[in-house]
């Protein structure tokens, strides 16, 4: 503990419990010290998970002792994100928030200034950059294999005809909930990494379930600076799965179906560093590339999917704080993510494609 710096985590919901948790304690150089949660049912849970971790009922008892901690964790509801990384960063403490890490890319942008005003770290949790379908997408690119890639699919689809509850459904605007700003901040954060910078926006979004108040069922058209177009899918009400990536490009294309591997792992209480293939998914589910040939036939030629990695953003904060290494993600590159989104829901309430 003496060697590594300390770390509370606010929030020990699905976000806090099942991803962040476990990636903070396997993340060199970081200790996960106090976990914020008033329920004694997630209390018991992290400290049967985490012997000798710390607890705390509110927030402000880490402000009240910020003296005690080199990085706070905000994996709270989204309405809570910008005044609690607010108050951390007054505190003088290092923040990582959840995405989306604002409900617009004006806060977004007002925190980045904060933050860099203070010479305080301020990363998102953008953990599907380490994504195995996504690295393998990184890696064909750098190789040129499919040449000048002109379009981009990218689905995050599930079949979840029942409603779960809670504020991710909620159709309050305050909430920030639905599928748009969920699952939407991972897709289009991909493809701006992936492909450059937003010029217009088209989007389609509709509640389809029966006393639903958010959207479930969204598509987002993205129109690169660089020509490429990204066609993004995010649904909770797709009843046969598409593939999780399409990519065309002048030499080849690139498919691929089934999702990383890495969630469902984190959420059967794996850990990374239980074994040497955390992240390693079967050559059954691996992509194909190839040219005017189904990959549902056996056409193209397998590619072997790149192990994911979502410990690396972690490591990556710690080397961060270390100053050994950029901000992993960065509040800024968020804010353009958010661009898109307030985009995306402006078009789709109007009708119309909007230029950035």
């Amino acid at each position: 503990m003496t060697d590594s710096r300390r770390v509370a985590l606010i929030g020990y919901g699905l976000a806090g419990s099942v991803f962040h948790a476990p990636l903070i304690t396997a993340a060199p150089g970081l200790a996960l010290d106090t976990v914020v949660t008033s329920s004694e049912e997630r209390r018991a849970g992290a400290a049967a998970q985490y012997p000798g971790v710390r607890f705390a009922d509110r927030a402000d008892e880490v402000w009240a002792r910020a003296d005690e901690f080199d990085l706070v964790v905000i994996a709270t509801p989204n309405r809570t994100h910008v005044p609690l990384a607010r108050t951390a960063l007054e505190a003088g403490l290092h923040v990582v928030v959840d995405k989306p890490v604002a409900g617009t890319a004006a806060e977004a942008r007002q925190l980045a200034e904060l933050a860099e005003s203070r010479g305080l770290l301020l990363s998102v949790f953008q953990n599907r950059r380490w994504d195995n379908d996504f690295l393998t997408v990184r890696g064909l690119l750098e190789r040129g294999v499919l040449g000048d890639v002109q379009r981009f699919e990218s689905r995050y689809e599930r079949w979840r005809p029942a409603l779960k509850g809670g504020w991710r459904e909620s159709g309050d605007p305050e909430e920030i909930g639905g599928l748009l700003y969920d699952l939407g901040s991972h897709v289009v954060d991909q493809a701006l990494v992936l492909f450059g910078p937003a010029v217009r926006v088209y989007a389609e979004s509709d509640t389809r379930r029966p006393g639903a108040a958010s959207d479930d069922d969204s598509f987002i058209a993205v129109l690169h600076d660089t020509g490429v177009r990204s066609h993004l899918y995010v649904s909770a009400t797709t009843a046969q799965l598409g593939p999780r990536l399409r990519v065309l490009g002048s030499k080849a294309g690139y498919v691929k179906y089934g999702m990383d591997p890495q969630e469902d792992a984190l959420r059967a209480g794996r850990r990374p560093g239980d074994g040497g293939d955390w992240g390693v998914e079967p050559e059954s589910l691996w992509g194909r590339v190839g040219a005017g040939e189904s990959p549902l036939t056996g056409g193209g030629t397998p590619e072997p999917t790149v192990a994911g990695d979502y410990p690396a953003f972690y490591a990556a904060v710690s080397a961060a704080l270390a100053e050994r290494a950029p901000n992993p993600v960065t509040a800024l590159e968020a804010a353009t993510a958010l661009d898109v989104l307030e985009a995306a829901r402006h078009s789709a309430r109007v009708g119309a494609a909007v230029t950035l």
